[in-house]
């Protein structure tokens, strides 16, 4: 109650008509103002009783939920909140939150927005607590997708902030062919400068085609440096959906097993039963997959092991491949990672940066582990969304 309240409730039998009038559009006004209040807020409220039945909501939590019904039936509703949540994720946890006399507990959830693009929510149980009793439960709903997309951005960022290095290496890179370039332009123009202060007569056309050709290539290599560089530090632009894993990587290790079997390299995959879906960018994902399987191959010249495994942990897929090739020391797989960072003869150093890029676009991480001679173990942990962590949970309940 508030100070005016009191102040009138014991005055309404000396108030005549017009003044018990003039009270009740006070307290109407302030209703509505509380009212006006509360669907102003970005984050979405849901004030609950003790069996979970709506007492207030605002239009936030109608937009970011799906109810069974409109908004303004919903205040009228004596049916508990889980049962006119459409999304059975968030529905679960509501009513597991009741069973369990949950009142502080924050979950995010995954849910499909108008034309199919993916809204990230975090719903807070909160006590609502009136006369130092608790008499129900707040509902607090926030949007997180721009966070998510700023967590993104933060990572393109950090991935941008080794940027010095990187130009620092392409200068180095492009210095040789540039060199090259300058010595023989000079080389020709001696050449031209010569014949005209003799017999006027160019040098024959193997000659100049002999510094024409060294020019030409180091042109091209020059090309070659800068794609690569452009390569590097472009931002990974990830189409996330949820897709099983499981079926793709036997998708993509299809597709390489004939190579490898011409290496002479055995291939045993072990995958889990009990794959949860993830938000992969599939295209991107193979090109992870690919990158590493090719790194194992060129590791295994004269035949090996490759064995691709995944199991689920935490709330984590992790995906496992690992050869018995030559392995590598530690100094060596600590920089593998790093931009124009190679081993390889004939590498541009950018594969496995651009694998680290994607992983960490997937909101995940990659680890490796070698040793010389005895094989390297690359290890990808991915989170799994919440709604796939409940139907996890659920088939683990009923094996």
């Amino acid at each position: 109650m508030t100070g005016f309240e009191k102040r009138i409730s014991g005055k309404l039998s000396k108030l005549n008509d017009e003044q018990v009038e003039q009270v009740f559009d006070t307290l109407n006004e302030g209703r509505e103002m509380v009212k006006a209040v509360l669907d102003s807020l970005l984050t979405g409220l849901i004030v609950c009783d003790n069996a979970f039945r709506i007492i207030v909501i605002n239009k936030s939590a109608s937009k970011y939920i799906p109810f069974t019904t409109t908004a303004t039936r919903l205040h009228s509703t004596k049916i508990p909140v889980w049962n006119l949540v459409l999304d059975c994720d968030v529905s679960d946890f509501l009513h597991s939150a009741f069973k369990k006399g949950s009142s502080s507990v924050c979950r995010e959830f995954t849910l499909e927005a108008t034309g199919g693009k993916l809204r990230f929510i975090s719903i807070s149980l909160i006590p609502f607590v009136r006369k130092n009793k608790i008499e129900g439960t707040i509902i607090a709903i926030d949007d997180v997708t721009e966070k998510r997309s700023q967590e993104t951005q933060l990572r393109r960022m950090e991935s941008l902030a080794s940027l010095t290095t990187l130009a620092a290496n392409v200068a180095h890179e492009i210095k040789n062919p540039l060199g090259s370039i300058s010595i023989h332009i000079q080389l020709l123009q001696k050449a031209i400068q010569k014949a005209r202060q003799t017999d006027g007569l160019l040098p024959n056309e193997k000659f100049l085609e002999k510094y024409l050709n060294v020019v030409n290539e180091e042109i091209s290599r020059l090309n070659g440096i800068v794609v690569d560089f452009l390569f590097a530090v472009r931002p990974v632009n990830a189409s996330l959906s949820l897709y099983e894993p499981n079926e793709l990587l036997i998708q993509f290790l299809d597709f390489c097993r004939p190579e490898l079997a011409e290496k002479k390299i055995e291939l045993q995959i072990n995958l889990t039963e009990s794959a949860p879906k993830l938000l992969l960018d599939e295209k991107l994902f193979r090109q992870v997959v690919l990158n590493i399987v090719q790194n194992a191959q060129a590791a295994m010249s004269q035949g090996g092991i490759l064995l691709v495994s995944t199991l689920v942990k935490d709330d984590l897929f992790i995906l496992t491949i690992a050869d018995n090739g030559i392995g590598m020391d530690e100094e060596t797989s600590s920089h593998i990672f790093e931009p124009y960072f190679t081993t390889k003869t004939a590498g541009t150093g950018l594969g496995l940066t651009m694998v680290y890029k994607i992983i960490k676009e997937f909101s995940g991480d990659i680890r490796v582990q070698s040793a010389l001679g005895k094989g390297t173990i690359f290890s990808i942990s991915i989170p799994v969304p919440q709604r796939e962590r409940r139907l996890l949970g659920f088939s683990k309940e009923k094996g």
